[in-house]
């Protein structure tokens, strides 16, 4: 079993709350948008951190850090970018993506909306976060923790880590 803590469009904020909740996974996903790279340094130190950039990302976080992540975990494979949409109405070329790679849990960030979506059509879990960040125009900061094991994903809960702005 992997315990995942799931959070995206930081946009150089994380808190004291984001970081408590993170000590007791296994792997930190972040679904792009950074922000300043101090956020990473700010995370806990975890054997796996699976993160993809963002819009907002510049050269710095763009050298090291890719746009895409496909990936395999407990069965289960995984498609990461940071725009993604959401179903049916996902972003332009994703939906195509997502069946060429076979994915079963389609992961991205950008609408700073917290949405879990099960798409019959492709198969596959779609998982928004939220945002864990103060920019934009969501008014609760959100982000997503699960577990997974023998391909199955369970235990989901949306954390909610307070308003915007406050």
């Amino acid at each position: 079993m992997v315990k995942i803590g799931l959070i995206s469009d930081s946009h150089g904020y994380i808190d004291e709350s984001t970081v408590k909740h993170l000590r007791d996974v296994d792997e930190i996903w972040h679904a792009g948008d950074i922000g300043d790279l101090a956020v990473l340094e700010q995370l806990p130190a975890k054997p796996l951190r699976r993160i993809v950039t963002g819009n907002i990302d510049g050269l710095d976080a763009r050298s090291f850090l890719p746009e895409e992540l496909l990936f395999e975990i407990e069965g289960i494979k995984v498609l990461m970018v940071h725009i993604g949409g959401k179903p049916p109405g996902y972003a332009k070329g994703i939906k195509n993506r997502i069946k060429e790679t076979a994915s079963q849990l389609f992961v991205c960030g950008h609408s700073h909306i917290c949405q879990v979506v099960f798409d019959k059509n492709l198969n596959c879990l779609y998982m928004n976060p939220g945002a864990i960040g103060q920019h934009g125009f969501h008014l609760l900061r959100t982000m997503l923790l699960f577990e997974i094991e023998n391909a199955k994903i369970q235990n989901l809960r949306v954390v909610e880590l307070g308003k915007r702005g406050r």
